[in-house]
C-alpha cells in the first residue's frame, strides 16, 4: 500500500482550478520532488494532505487513511513544515520546542529527551536559550524541522523549505534532510532549487496548471525530456571546415559555434562546435569523431549535454499558471 496517494484529486475557488484530478503515488521511503511553477498547485496539494485544506472532489489518503474523514488519525503520522514559520514572540528555541511537544502528548522526562534529541539531530543545541524571533532565516527553518521531528512521523510535507535561504543554509537543511531520508522517513518536498531535488530525492513529479505532466524516477523523467543529444566538439584548427563537414553528417540536425570563456589559457580550444544530433538505427553520434578525423582534423574536445533536472522541466513544462 502507497504511504501517499491521491485519486482524482480536485480543488476549485470558484471557477478557478487549482487542482485538477490530480493522481499520485508514493511508496514507503521515498524522497518525493513535487516541481512546478508558482501557482501550479504545489501548496494546495501539500496543504490537503496535511489536512489543512478540504478537496473539491477525489480522494487523498496517507497511510491507509482518508484525508477528511479520519484526520485526527492522519496528524500524528505527518509533520508539515510550511515556506515561512509562524514565529512565537518571547519564546526561546527551547521553550518553543517543549510548547509542541506537549501539544503532541509528550510530557515529563519523556519530553526533555526528545527535545533534546531533534535539538542535537537539527545542530540547534547551541542555540537552545535563543529567542526564536533572533534565529536566523536557515535556523528558523531548521526549528521548524525540529518542531515537526518531535512525535516521529512517518510522512513529512515540507513546502519550499529551502526558500530565501543562503548558499550554506541551503546545504545544511539538504544535509539535514539527507539523514532523515536515511531514517526512513518519507519525505514530499517542493522546491524551485532543481539541482538540489535531483541530488536528494529519489522520485519526482512535475505539475502545471493543476495537473501532474509527469511522475517517476528522476533518470526516467531526464530520458523523456532527451530530445537527441548535444555536443560540444572542438579542433585543433579549421573550425568553420569541420562545421561544413558536420553539417553534411545524416543526423545532424543543427551546428554552432561558440567562443570558449576560458579558451587557449587552460589548453583547450578557444571555440567549441555545438552539434545537435538525432540518432537513428544504425547511426549514432559516436561515429562523428571518427568522421572528424578521417577528414583530416584533430579533435580536441568531444563531450555530450547532460540533460539535468532543470533542463528536463523547461523542457517538460510550457510556463502555465492559473
Amino acid at each position: 500500500m502507497p504511504m501517499i496517494e491521491t485519486i482524482n484529486l480536485t480543488k476549485r475557488y470558484g471557477d478557478l482550478v487549482a487542482l485538477d484530478n490530480l493522481n499520485l503515488t508514493i511508496e514507503e521511503g521515498d524522497c518525493f520532488g513535487f516541481i512546478g511553477p508558482n501557482g501550479a498547485g504545489k501548496t494546495t496539494t501539500i496543504k490537503i494532505l496535511a489536512t489543512l485544506l478540504k478537496p473539491s472532489s477525489g480522494q487523498a489518503q496517507i497511510d491507509g487513511l482518508t484525508v477528511g474523514y479520519q484526520n485526527r488519525q492522519i496528524r500524528p503520522v505527518i509533520g508539515y513544515v510550511p515556506d515561512f514559520m509562524g514565529a512565537y514572540e518571547d519564546m526561546v528555541v527551547i521553550e518553543y520546542l517543549q510548547f509542541f511537544a506537549s501539544a503532541y502528548g509528550i510530557h515529563g522526562h519523556e519530553r526533555m529527551k526528545v527535545v533534546g534529541e531533534v535539538l542535537e539531530l537539527t545542530d540547534l543545541a547551541y542555540k537552545s536559550a535563543a529567542e526564536v524571533n533572533s534565529l536566523s532565516r536557515g535556523m528558523q527553518q531548521r526549528l521548524s524541522i525540529a518542531r515537526v521531528l518531535l512525535h516521529d512521523p512517518k510522512v513529512l510535507l515540507m513546502d519550499e523549505p529551502a526558500s530565501g535561504l543562503d548558499p550554506r543554509a541551503r546545504i545544511e537543511i539538504r544535509e539535514l534532510l539527507k539523514e532523515l531520508k536515511r531514517m526512513g522517513k518519507t519525505i514530499l518536498i517542493s522546491s524551485h532549487i532543481l539541482h538540489e531535488l535531483a541530488e536528494l530525492c529519489n522520485v519526482v513529479g512535475i505539475i502545471e496548471k493543476g495537473n501532474l505532466l509527469y511522475s517517476g524516477s528522476v533518470r526516467d523523467i531526464l530520458k523523456r525530456a532527451r530530445v537527441g543529444h548535444v555536443l560540444h566538439i572542438g579542433v585543433a584548427e579549421g573550425t568553420e571546415k569541420a562545421v561544413s563537414v558536420l553539417e553534411a553528417i545524416e543526423g545532424v540536425k543543427r551546428v554552432g559555434i561558440t567562443v570558449a570563456e576560458d579558451g587557449p589559457a587552460t589548453g583547450g580550444p578557444s571555440r567549441i562546435i555545438h552539434v545537435e544530433y538525432e540518432e537513428a538505427p544504425g547511426r549514432s553520434y559516436t561515429d562523428l569523431p571518427n568522421v572528424l578525423v578521417n577528414n583530416g582534423f584533430r579533435i580536441a574536445q568531444f563531450s555530450e549535454e547532460a540533460v539535468n533536472l532543470e533542463t528536463a522541466f523547461m523542457r517538460l513544462t510550457k510556463g502555465l499558471v492559473q
